[in-house]
């Protein structure tokens, strides 16, 4: 009984202690909002990553695989999977309205399958607004202009069907996504929206000419390939002009600013990927004959037979939800190996073939996003267990003070443990409230991160996340129960650790030497 009275009395008559208290709160505050910010941003970028990928790939880059649609229906049959889609991934130059060439990462994609895996439609750009974005205050947000919602909403359903109207009045062309960094003809403001503007094209005699074009509306790109043959040799370059129907961003800058999206069907011929023929039998795709016209030796042409079916790179796959990484990584290989056992000879083997989860294939991202959370983490961990040293200062102070009462309390017999439960108690106290406090007081500033951050803003003119700068618009933030429970113990042990070396101390006392303490 009289622990609990003691450490009640010292809890609420002592002001030092209070310090340690405060110094508890601050640490935990400080660890858990930044373990909050940084898990944000790391989950943010997963999510942004899926938008292009799903959760695997299945793939056999260059020359691809046939019977894809096959490998579709069985994945699909299986109870871990939502939904797959056809994909040739490649890479091409793009020459853009005002004559600049890019090294373009192209995906040939099935618009609405695509969309099953991925969700891409709900990030096409272009679109009518009813409310503004909660950064956009003033309402500034050129896709909330009136007169812009029915081209808007034109534009949307040409990007939901990769196609675009033919202005001679023919039927619909294949037009193109890109992602919304690649023309650099869309300049982002204050409130992380952008706003199109008309490129501007240079003559050699130095004049330069407005192209007065909005993409989506009449942009152009033209699309140069090196097609792979069936046989494994690399053709002639292949190049068309397609249409833009609308523009994506997915959060990752890279993506966005690397990546154009086109019909698959249309990619499938660019590439020589589609239905066609075959090698023959016997046939050697190294021999070379002599060209009279050229004078030189060529590689021999292939002879074909029969018809080869259409072949992608990818088959991207959407797992059920609370499906892990690993489970439905294990569920892709099993369905591939049955697939591989239909087509033996025909497609790649189970042991070569690429399947690959989101975080496998952007492992180095996300290895450096995560060792940077853990070496935050460290440091700030390392600056907060300074509390410990505090506590264990303030509570050494304290037994000094108050020598002659722990030799009251030996001689009325209070055994060594009974004194070093009262620090340890109270150390324990001190650890529970400050930690609880933290705990609130890091949910509610993470929880209004963003407004607080506006706020520095608009009051000091302290602007730490520029959304013109960072590509996420607002802090990606997020409390995760489990981790706020290790902060929360954390904070206790320091104080429980602050409190041991003292507690012993005065567990150790001499009685009669303690009651004649000056």
């Amino acid at each position: 009984m009289y622990q609990a009275l003691l450490t009640r009395k010292y809890l609420t008559s002592k002001l030092m202690p209070l310090l340690a208290m405060i110094a508890v709160m601050l640490s935990v505050v400080t660890v858990l909002v930044t373990w909050s910010v940084m898990g944000g941003f790391l989950r943010s970028l997963l999510d942004s990553g899926r938008v292009l990928v799903g959760d695997v790939a299945i793939t056999w880059p260059a020359t691809g695989f046939a019977h894809y649609d096959d490998l579709i229906e069985m994945l699909e049959d299986d109870g871990l999977v939502v939904a797959s889609s056809p994909v040739i991934e490649a890479f091409a130059m793009i020459q853009l309205p005002d004559d600049r060439t890019e090294a373009i990462y192209v995906k040939g994609v099935d618009p609405a399958s695509f969309d099953r895996v991925t969700g891409f439609i709900d990030h096409l750009w272009w679109k009518p607004l009813d409310t503004p974005t909660r950064r956009d205050k003033d309402a500034i947000d050129w896709r909330l202009l009136p007169g812009n919602r029915d081209d808007l909403a034109r534009i949307f359903e040409n990007g939901t069907t990769m196609t675009r109207p033919d202005p001679d009045g023919g039927p619909d062309e294949p037009a193109a996504l890109l992602g919304i960094e690649v023309t650099d003809y869309n300049q982002r403001n204050s409130a992380g929206v952008y706003e199109p503007y008309s490129p501007a094209k240079a003559h050699p005699d130095g004049t330069i000419e407005d192209q007065n074009t909005f993409m989506p509306r009449s942009g152009r790109v033209t699309l140069t390939v090196l097609p792979i043959a069936k046989g494994g040799r690399l053709t002639e370059p292949v190049t068309r002009s397609i249409a833009i129907a609308n523009e994506f961003q997915s959060g990752i800058f890279e993506a966005d600013s690397k990546t154009m999206l086109v019909p698959l069907t249309w990619l499938q011929d660019m590439l020589d990927m589609d239905e066609g023929g075959t090698v023959a039998e016997g046939s050697n795709l190294l021999d070379l004959v002599f060209d009279p016209e050229t004078g030189e030796f060529v590689p021999a042409p292939i002879v074909t037979t029969g018809a080869a079916p259409a072949r992608v790179t990818t088959v991207l796959v959407r797992a059920q939800e609370g499906v892990t990484p690993d489970e439905i990584k294990a569920a892709c290989e099993r369905v591939y190996r049955e697939f591989a056992g239909k087509y033996p000879g025909q497609v790649p083997r189970p042991e070569s073939i690429q399947i690959q989860t989101w975080e496998d294939l952007n492992a180095t991202l996300v290895g450096a996003v995560k060792k940077e959370t853990g070496l935050v983490l460290f440091i700030f961990g390392i600056v907060c267990f300074t509390s410990v040293f505090l506590v264990l200062a303030i509570f050494w102070a304290m037994i000094n003070e108050k020598t002659r009462d722990i030799g009251v309390l030996r001689a009325l017999g209070a055994s060594t443990n009974g004194v070093a439960a009262i620090w340890l108690s109270y150390g324990f106290m001190l650890g529970l409230v400050g930690s609880t406090l933290g705990v609130i007081a890091a949910t509610l500033i993470v929880v209004n991160i963003n407004p607080i951050h506006e706020w520095l803003g608009e009051t000091f003119g302290l602007v730490v996340w520029d959304p013109r700068v960072y590509y996420f618009v607002e802090i990606p933030s997020e409390i995760v129960p489990f981790n706020a429970l290790i902060v929360f113990a954390a904070g206790i042990l320091t104080c429980l650790l602050g409190a041991a070396i003292p507690a012993f101390r005065s567990a150790r006392m001499d009685p009669v030497k303690s009651l004649r303490f000056e």
